[in-house]
């Protein structure tokens, strides 16, 4: 069941056709179109589109019957006018490249392809009800109306800021809505908003007209179903405007993933409804649209199967048709692989219905006889094999530059196990080296989304420590955003237990804890016992925002310690040192008096030069050996005399 789980997350493509109900169109994980007959129970056609792999089939709409007028088949379809169920003809199919895909049942091959137009993913198609026209919402925030007689855009007008999540035309064919986190109505006429609708916090993946009525009559109702939610809004359109809020809301268990409805034409006839949620399980809705309803609806049925074992497992719902005149409903469950209708009617006035079916036998014969080139690999007892449709599991985890290196290098044919290969990942490495070659892959978001659920189911610390060690809050969001919601709780209760350990390690947790609450809160809220589930969460956090204050007031503290300290320091340092690090010492006045007085002594013969160095040095000994050169002039003269 994991692989449901997983392939469940991805919400693959998988519609009835209008009417009668023949044919159940799906896309599986191989990206593959498979048609399967209803009322036989086998495969009608499979169609490969050229780039099934690299752009993925996102969403799929069956056009309407077409009349006689159209196609060179006119006289083959006058007489099969009757059979209704054979007119269901083209296909239409949005991928993530932003093509649109033109499929013709009658013919087996693709009548168009509508390209050019998009420049992100297709996430809606929705076809016109009268005229040959098909609407196209993007990624690019976009709508497209294409003609679909010319193969080219008719117009293009951007909807709104966010991405167009869903599309869905009025049955007069005079109005759209269109959503991504706003609902809005555009009139067709002049491509301008008629009205608009707040009150989703997430992606709205749903709308369907529930009333036929004109919408200047406050009789024209609509539903819409938000991604994380379990809650179907209806919403209606007055003619005063006053249509800000819900009228009506459809509690459910989880989040919508196939809606079916038969409208309400007058007042008197209630709108039937049949839900299927992403936890595999259908609801059954019946209201009179009349006005507003303050309580949330409980569906008036919940239906679950489940397999014939000791130990029984819930099989999933894929989809459900209602019939318009009668109480049966056409259920399609299984796999997508290999779905398995059946048609049945519901006794609706159990509240809680369990249907036991055994469908391993049959879809072990059928694929064993249906399929016959595929390879199982070999898997060791260490291995762990990644299941089909887990997010991320398309784009390979290394580069093909290094696996045919290593191919070369290596001998042994051998499936390398998930321990093996988290080994040969080195982040750093790849994030950090300059010189690294351009075809090196670097490990994705949907790569550590793969590897968060695969450490989360087998508790492992190597796989959990490789993604928590990632800063990149980018990287960090986008992963949360990928995980199925069966893996938020345990991914609360490792980051509670991460959180109680090392300082750096709760570091790291904050940031994940955060994305976590930004991206599921509404789950969160959702769940009954989330007190006694996060309780530990609850009192950790309590316990620390207590110890904030002191904390705050003690850093404080520390603050003000700490600068009067430096200050204490820089002044200490800036005292002058009287301490001079040159020190000239002249002679003392005795050494001059004992020159002064060697001076007539004709020892010295450099008395000259001593008494001219005095001279530099001091101008007041050089005005005294004046005095003292005169006298002994004086004293010369009288010598002479004598």
């Amino acid at each position: 069941m994991a692989a449901e789980t997983s392939s469940s997350s991805l919400q693959l493509p998988c519609v009835f056709s209008p009417q009668s109900r023949q044919y159940l169109a799906l896309c599986a994980q191989d990206g593959r179109l498979r048609i399967w007959n209803t009322d036989s129970k086998t495969l009608h056609q499979e169609y490969v589109p050229s780039a099934h792999l690299s752009a993925t089939c996102i969403c799929i709409a069956w056009g309407p019957c077409r009349t006689v007028k159209e196609g060179p088949q006119r006289k083959k379809r006058k007489s099969e006018v009757v059979l209704g169920e054979e007119k269901a003809d083209l296909l239409a199919m949005g991928t993530a490249a932003g093509s649109v895909l033109i499929y013709s049942t009658v013919k087996g091959v693709l009548h168009c392809t509508l390209d050019g137009g998009h420049s992100g993913g297709v996430n809606c198609v929705q076809w016109h009800p009268k005229d040959s026209l098909l609407y196209s919402g993007s990624d690019d925030t976009y709508i497209i109306e294409w003609d679909l007689q010319t193969g080219k855009a008719r117009s293009k007008w951007k909807a709104d800021r966010a991405a167009v999540t869903s599309l869905c035309v009025s049955p007069d064919g005079k109005l759209l809505l269109s959503a991504g986190h706003i609902i809005k109505m555009w009139d067709l006429d002049t491509k301008e908003v008629y009205r608009k609708f707040t009150g989703h916090s997430t992606a709205v993946t749903t709308l369907r007209f529930a009333t036929t009525r004109p919408p200047d009559s406050n009789g024209l109702y609509f539903l819409s179903g938000a991604a994380h939610d379990r809650l179907l809004s209806v919403w209606q359109v007055r003619e005063d405007g006053k249509d800000k809020n819900s009228v009506v809301s459809f509690t459910l268990t989880d989040e919508p993933q196939h809606i079916d409805l038969v409208a309400s034409n007058n007042k008197e006839e209630a709108v039937r409804l049949a839900v299927v949620c992403k936890d595999g399980q259908l609801h059954l809705f019946e209201h009179f649209l009349n006005g507003p309803c303050k309580k949330p609806l409980s569906p008036m049925c919940s239906v679950q199967m489940s397999d014939t074992k000791d130990s029984p497992v819930p099989i999933p719902m894929l989809a459900a048709a209602l019939a318009a005149g009668t109480r049966a409903v056409l259920l399609g469950y299984g796999t997508h692989l290999q779905p398995v209708m059946e048609k049945l009617e519901i006794n609706t006035a159990e509240r809680h219905v369990c249907l036991t079916r055994d469908v391993q036998t049959s879809m072990s014969i059928s694929l064993e006889t249906a399929v016959s080139k595929v390879k199982t690999p070999f898997v060791g007892d260490k291995s762990r094999v990644l299941a089909p449709g887990l997010p991320g599991h398309q784009a390979p985890v290394k580069g093909t530059t290094q696996g045919s290196e290593k191919r070369k290098k290596g001998t042994e044919t051998r499936e390398m196990s998930i321990a093996e290969r988290l080994g040969e990942i080195d982040l750093s490495a790849v994030s950090t080296e300059k010189g690294a070659p351009k075809g090196t892959a670097t490990l994705q978001t949907d790569n550590f989304a793969v590897l968060l659920l695969q450490g989360l189911e087998s508790n492992d610390a190597d796989i959990l420590n490789k993604v928590f060690q990632t800063r990149k809050e980018m990287v960090i969001k986008k992963t949360v955003a990928r995980l199925p919601l069966p893996a938020i709780l345990p991914l609360m209760e490792v980051i509670t237990k991460r959180l109680q350990g090392h300082p750096i390690a709760a570091t790291l947790m904050v940031r994940w804890l955060r994305a976590v609450l930004m991206h599921h809160t509404s789950y969160l809220a959702s769940l009954p016992d989330l007190v006694t589930q996060l309780g530990v969460l609850y009192h950790m956090i309590e316990s620390r925002v207590k110890t904030f204050n002191k904390l705050t007031k003690l850093n404080g503290k520390l603050y003000l310690l700490a600068t009067q300290v430096a200050r204490s320091d820089c002044s200490s340092s800036a005292d002058v040192d009287h301490k001079a690090k040159l020190v000239y010492e002249e002679e003392s006045s005795d050494d001059e008096a004992s020159g002064d007085e060697g001076l007539p002594d004709n020892d010295s013969d450099n008395w000259e030069e001593e008494e001219a160095m005095e001279e530099d040095k001091d101008p007041d000994s050089k005005g005294d050996s004046k005095a003292n050169g005169e006298e002994d002039m004086e004293r010369g003269n009288e010598s002479e005399e004598e």
